[in-house]
């Protein structure tokens, strides 16, 4: 429990940091655009697609690797099943 809420305080104080960079960030598009450079713009919005897209992957791999591991104990369920029914016929 310990653990947990020293995680959580310090994902908070890490929070307000995180949330400067966006400010920085637009500012310095801003400026690019503005001199012509439009290059940087577009990298940095396929940066923000990358970081929304990847949790995403993470959380669509996590559930397929929990799904197929569920489907091989279950069919090793039915055949324990079948052979205790065979057992007790």
């Amino acid at each position: 429990m310990k653990k947990l809420i020293l995680t959580s305080l310090i994902l908070l104080a890490c929070q307000t940091i995180s949330l400067a960079q966006c400010a920085m960030c637009r500012m310095t598009v801003e400026s690019t655009v503005s001199n012509g450079r439009s290059q940087i713009a577009s990298n940095l919005n396929f940066a923000i697609l990358y970081l929304l897209v990847t949790p995403y992957l993470i959380v669509m791999v996590i559930g397929y690797l929990w799904w197929r591991s569920s489907k091989k104990n279950m069919s090793a369920e039915r055949i324990l099943r079948q052979r205790l029914r065979k057992a007790f016929s």
